[in-house]
């Protein structure tokens, strides 16, 4: 007898179950959740969600999305109790593949702000680089400390129809979610604590003191005690949960541009003992907005004269900036030449083949397949600024073909990948939902990674769509440790 979750009417699909073989059996990493919820009863189910829901209010769990007023509406972080599990062998295999790309993508953003070998030596295009949007000329030349300009890295895999794993994005300028994969591990193991014991789920709970070790690690002048902060936009940003979360975690002070301040080339933050040295800054506001002397004048948010206090080596700054420029999508085409060219090795994690629509070869494919391609803007995130060509109408392809020729630079495109699937309770009912996986990967002194991530869930039936700001949730992400 199935359990009720899973009753006779669920649907595997023309998809990669991640639960389920293509018989219907539970795949053999998932027999244990799959026994525990035969013996559960709805009403036993649904008090365990409510559960969830409830301590995620109190926890004050949430993020923010906008209308098209740009009215900020506070939603608690939707969350799926029926977790993904990982087996120990797919993890080390994807361990080792992100490893090699931050690596490399480490690597590439040093070349191009200073000796551009890759530009010179004709693997990239000069445009490409040049013509991002987040390439920062104020950059050049300028020595991040230890040589690192991609601290925190959030990199979104999915999987084909085949469940190979493919990396969709690298978002190396301020990944988020990390406190929804620790806020979710710590309700399900309110919710589940007897699963744990079963299955050897590897912990996550150290990654906020892995982040402050690799933080520390990076300080300027081999500070023996550094101070480090996390600086915040303030609390209408979308993020500002995870910003408090993360200070909280790490046991440091949160900030905003107006607390510090900067004095012959060193950065202080204001106390109420007089100025006080900081030597690290966790920085989630965006380059335009981190400096009014050097980026943006009309802002706010930042600090003035920081960018000399990090040109003068006195300051790390994490992310630093202008590693924008390895998240833009059509620079993340060319990674695998950008791994070859650095590591002399062939890449682990395959990219989901992309079309640029600067070429115009590419270009002219783009166009004459608007139905059956996914379009990108290079810039966008969120999910915004992208056309599924399958579910799109005339009038969508129309508008985004005359974008697409007017600043071709600015797209790209990508086959409909058959995004694994994973059965998701919603409503009442369970039905297999499209997931993807941002793991956080950590480079300091070396590269480290803790074992699960944040997987995201498409919950409108149907949709490709993970991001929470298009109606997108997440589920606890079990990486067993045997």
């Amino acid at each position: 007898m199935r359990p009720f979750l899973l009753e006779n009417d669920y649907d595997i699909g023309d998809f990669f179950d991640e639960m389920f073989a293509a018989d219907g059996s539970p795949r053999s990493h998932y027999r244990a959740i799959d026994e525990r919820l035969r013996e559960m009863t709805r009403e036993s189910f649904e008090e365990r969600r409510r559960q969830a829901d409830i301590s995620f209010l109190y926890q004050g769990v949430t993020f923010t999305v906008y209308n098209k007023e740009e009215e900020g509406i506070e939603r608690i972080f939707p969350f799926d109790l029926i977790p993904r599990i990982i087996p120990q062998r797919e993890w080390d295999y994807l361990e080792r593949g992100l490893t090699q790309r931050v690596t490399a993508l480490n690597l590439f953003l040093h070349d191009i702000y200073h000796e551009q070998r890759i530009i010179r030596e004709g693997v990239i295009p000069a445009e490409l680089v040049f013509g991002a949007k987040h390439f920062r000329r104020e950059m050049v030349g300028i020595n991040p400390p230890r040589g690192i300009y991609a601290h925190i890295v959030g990199s979104d895999l999915v999987r084909d129809r085949d469940g190979n794993y493919l990396v969709l994005e690298d978002n190396l300028r301020s990944p988020s979610g990390v406190s929804y994969m620790l806020e979710n591990r710590q309700a399900m193991k309110r919710i589940f604590p007897d699963l744990f014991q079963r299955y050897g789920v590897s912990p996550i709970e150290q990654y906020p003191q892995d982040l402050l070790a690799t933080l520390r690690s990076v300080a300027p002048h081999d500070v023996p005690d550094p101070t480090v902060v996390l600086l915040t936009p303030g609390i209408y940003n979308s993020a500002y949960f995870e910003h408090t979360y993360l200070a909280r975690q790490m046991g440091i002070e949160i900030v905003e541009g107006r607390d510090l301040v900067v004095h012959d080339n060193h950065v202080y933050t204001r106390t109420t003992r007089g100025l006080k040295p900081v030597e690290v800054i966790y920085r989630r506001i965006d380059d335009e907005f981190i400096d009014p002397l050097s980026f943006n004048h009309d802002s706010m948010l930042g600090v003035s004269g920081l960018l000399n206090a990090y040109r003068a080596g006195n300051v790390t700054l994490a992310n630093a900036i202008g590693t924008g420029v390895a998240d833009d999508k059509a620079v993340y085409a060319f990674v695998p030449e950008i791994i070859r060219f650095y590591l002399d090795e062939e890449a682990i994690l395959s990219n989901v083949p992309t079309y640029l629509a600067m070429r115009e070869q590419d270009r002219g494919y783009i166009l004459d397949n608007l139905d059956k391609l996914v379009v990108k803007s290079v810039n966008e995130s969120g999910g915004y600024g992208m056309l599924v060509g399958t579910q799109s109408t005339r009038e969508e392809r129309e508008r985004f073909r005359e974008m697409i020729s007017a600043v071709p630079r600015n797209f790209i495109a990508q086959p409909t990948i058959s995004l694994s699937r994973h059965p998701t309770y919603q409503g009442g009912e369970v039905y297999g939902c499209h997931v993807d996986l941002r793991p956080y990967i950590l480079s300091g002194e070396r590269v480290t990674m803790v074992p699960g991530g944040l997987t995201r869930v498409a919950l409108r039936k149907g949709s490709l769509v993970v991001n929470s700001s298009q109606g997108g949730g997440s589920k606890d992400t079990w990486v067993l440790n045997h």
